[in-house]
C-alpha cells in the first residue's frame, strides 16, 4: 500500500490550493484519511480528518479556510486551502487508517511522503 500526494508549491498569501492524495495497492477498505501539516521546528500537526462516511473535523486555525473531502472510488482524498497565511507553511503529510486484511481484521496506519506547501508574505 502506497499513499501518494501532490499539488504543493509556493503560493501567495490570499492564495488557495488543493492538495491530494491516492491510496493503491491491495486492501479492502479505508477508515479515517487524514492530512498533517509540520512546520519547520514545530511538531507534527493534524490539519483535517474525514471518515469512510464523510465526517469530518479540522484544527481551529483552519477552521472555515480548508476543506477536506474524499472520493471512496478513487481512494482518495483532498485538502482545498483557501485564504492562505503564512503561517500555514509546512510539508503536509496524508495518511490513511487501512483495512490490509480479514478475520481477524488488521489495520494499519499508512503515511505518504509530504509535499511543501510555502505561503508568502
Amino acid at each position: 500500500v502506497q499513499l501518494q500526494a501532490s499539488g504543493g508549491g509556493l503560493v501567495q498569501a490570499g492564495g488557495s490550493m488543493r492538495l491530494s492524495c491516492a491510496a493503491s495497492g491491495t486492501f479492502f477498505s479505508i477508515h479515517y484519511m487524514h492530512w498533517y501539516r509540520q512546520a519547520p521546528g514545530k511538531q507534527r500537526e493534524l490539519v483535517a480528518h474525514v471518515s469512510s462516511d464523510g465526517r469530518t473535523t479540522y484544527v481551529d486555525s483552519v477552521k472555515g479556510r480548508f476543506t477536506i473531502s474524499r472520493d471512496n472510488a478513487k481512494n482518495t482524498v483532498y485538502l482545498q486551502m483557501n485564504s492562505l497565511r503564512p503561517e500555514d507553511t509546512a510539508v503536509y503529510y496524508c495518511a490513511a487508517d487501512i483495512l490490509v486484511s480479514r478475520s481477524p481484521d488488521y489495520w494499519r496506519d499508512y503515511w505518504g511522503p509530504g509535499t511543501q506547501v510555502t505561503v508568502s508574505s
